[in-house]
């Protein structure tokens, strides 16, 4: 069973996901990079909400697909689009304006994201998945800004179709999209 929760900036998205969680052994699969001051800060509140028996995965997110199978209970995944994040900001610098090596880097990236899916149903693993709705938000006026809302975009529909639930998280309430409870 795989369970993907969308929502926007403080929609509750995080909480709901492990609120899902409780009472199950969890493997906590912490995506984010702490790169600075503000980051720390959400890392700790998101540690100091989790259970003290959840393990935590914290790796190279391109070698996640590969790690699960060796994971226990239920798998947590927060976040998709801190994942994504990770894997595009690899993208080398030379890419720059060339779109066809950019489109290239997202087929890759679109690759890892669908063998985290598939290598959770494979191994029998229930996976939860957390990820920004960023559709919803302004057209980003650069083109680093437009290539990252489009990929997680194009993710979350992947992710979506790829998942027997999909819930999206407004003011800390689901709205079920597919699958779930009313």
């Amino acid at each position: 069973m795989i369970t993907l929760v969308l929502g926007g900036a403080r929609s509750g998205k995080s909480s709901f996901a492990e609120r899902l969680a409780l009472g199950e052994s969890v493997t906590y699969i912490a995506t984010a990079d702490s790169r600075d001051l503000e980051m720390e800060a959400r890392i700790k509140i998101h540690k100091s909400r989790r259970p003290a028996s959840w393990r935590t995965w914290e790796g190279d997110v391109a070698s996640l697909p590969e790690d699960i199978a060796g994971m226990e209970g239920l798998l947590l995944l927060d976040c998709l689009t801190m994942c994504l994040t990770r894997l595009f900001l690899s993208t080398p610098e030379s890419e720059g304006d060339d779109e066809g090596a950019w489109m290239e880097r997202e087929r890759d990236i679109l690759t890892i994201v669908e063998r985290i899916f598939t290598s959770a149903a494979d191994s029998g693993k229930r996976l939860v998945v957390v990820s920004n709705e960023v559709g919803f938000g302004l057209v980003p006026p650069y083109l680093l800004g437009r290539r990252f809302r489009d990929t997680q975009g194009r993710a979350n529909q992947l992710a979506a179709s790829l998942s027997d639930e999909v819930a999206l998280i407004v003011a800390g309430l689901p709205l079920w999209l597919k699958g779930g409870a009313a």
